[in-house]
């Protein structure tokens, strides 16, 4: 198959979502995952896919594979198993609030791979309960990239969770590098590259049926720009991130980052939005 814009494939997972989601509730007593995995073989590349993907998240053009990208093109299968009857916990709702990426070894992007995904554990969370969800990439049956995911699914919860156990810490304030302007369009923008256009991401309307005042941006849209900003993405071999407050579009926000880009964080004023850092080739965080 080839990996262009997956528009209809999740339109219609988030269509799912929103049939089953009233019949599921997230704190149940004795919510279980179950093993399934789903898997999409022979996944080629769509140079056209690629390039508007790295214009809109800065990515310089021609280049490596951004290290994000291989977790868009796996959302699709994500969705289909979080959308589906035996996942226990209803998709509307879902908060993304962590991601950890690794690249384990390059691939040129012409070359097709493997994607699976599968969830992989429940965990309470002082809001709810929290989904793992995990996608691999493998090229000739070596793992090459994978992605691990927390979700949140909110509902009051009278569990016992240690300090420190989930969630981010608060940030320590970086020195500012620079700041962007995002449009009020961009959630549209990056869901006609990526396919994912939840209804958070589009208009002041819709976003505001689900409890936001105006639209959202994409959570991998903002970790992908920081990874672009941080100067020679193609080094960069895995990234923590932390989403700890939506971006309302439009708005002004700053990308501040240590000497080394190894720990960054997008803010406005004092308000953090994210935090993250990264490892590079050739050694440790300030390689």
């Amino acid at each position: 198959m080839t990996a262009a814009a997956p528009s209809r494939t999740l339109t219609a997972s988030l269509v799912r979502g929103a049939l089953t989601s009233p019949f599921k509730r997230a704190g149940r007593s004795g919510a279980t995952l179950t093993a399934d995995r789903l898997t999409a073989g022979n996944v080629r590349i769509a140079p056209g896919a690629l390039a508007s993907y790295s214009r809109i998240c800065g990515f310089p053009e021609p280049g490596p594979l951004p290290l994000t990208y291989p977790h868009v093109l796996g959302f699709p299968l994500a969705m289909r198993l979080m959308t589906g009857r035996s996942f226990p916990l209803p998709v509307v709702g879902l908060v993304h609030t962590w991601i950890e990426i690794t690249r384990h070894h390059a691939a040129p992007v012409t070359d097709p791979f493997e994607l699976t995904v599968y969830a992989d554990r429940l965990t309470p969370h002082r809001r709810g309960t929290e989904v793992t969800m995990v996608t691999e990439a493998r090229s000739g049956g070596e793992l090459v990239w994978e992605s691990r995911s927390g979700y949140l699914s909110r509902h009051p919860t009278t569990t016992a969770v240690a300090p420190g156990a989930v969630g981010a810490t608060p940030a320590t304030e970086l020195p500012a590098v620079t700041e962007w302007r995002l449009p009020g369009d961009l959630g549209r923008r990056y869901g006609a590259t990526s396919g994912d256009r939840n209804p958070i991401h589009l208009y002041p309307l819709t976003a505001r049926l689900f409890g936001f005042p105006r639209a959202i941006a994409h959570g991998m849209w903002t970790v992908a720009r920081c990874l672009a900003e941080a100067g020679d993405p193609g080094r960069i071999r895995s990234v923590r991130t932390d989403f700890m407050a939506p971006v309302l579009l439009p708005a002004t926000v700053t990308y501040a980052a240590d000497g080394s880009g190894s720990a960054f964080q997008l803010r406005t004023g004092s308000r953090v939005h994210l935090t993250g850092s990264t490892t590079r080739d050739g050694g440790g965080a300030d390689s």
